[in-house]
């Protein structure tokens, strides 16, 4: 009788490819710059503990700015729920700006745009959160 051998292959890190993006303090409010352009599943724990640390942090006004962001799948949508839901619960306000096309039909198919701020623009964001733009830049 032949005894198997099992050999443990080394796994593909395609979910080690990264979360890109950039966080922008403005006052009490703060804007999260997505860079990466798939956001989905390989980066979203990582996406979602960023957002929480700078939520742990005191920021209560939050815009996230989706522009790069060309594809979201549906745990996409339930982590942007999750993020709302945190905001809603700390007494803060969340934005989504810059939404591509792709992006914002995904969130319209699903109903989440009805309590989903979403902007265009980041300075349309951030002004429904009393930061007009020109005063967020110091002399």
């Amino acid at each position: 009788m032949i005894n198997p051998t099992f050999v443990s292959l080394p796994r593909p890190r395609t979910y080690e490819a990264g979360l890109e993006m950039a966080v922008e303090p403005i006052g009490d409010a703060c804007i999260v710059r997505v860079k990466t352009a798939k956001l989905t599943y390989p980066v979203l724990s990582s996406f979602f503990e960023q957002v929480r640390a700078i939520l742990e942090d005191g920021t209560r006004k939050l815009v996230l700015d989706l522009e790069s962001v060309n594809y979201i799948d549906s745990e996409t949508i339930g982590c942007l729920v999750d993020i709302h839901r945190l905001v809603s619960d700390l007494g803060g306000a969340l934005r989504l700006s810059g939404l591509q096309r792709r992006v914002h039909t995904m969130l319209s198919m699903t109903g989440v745009d009805r309590f989903l701020d979403v902007y265009d623009v980041e300075a349309e964001a951030l002004a429904s959160l009393g930061w007009p733009r020109e005063s967020s830049h110091r002399a």
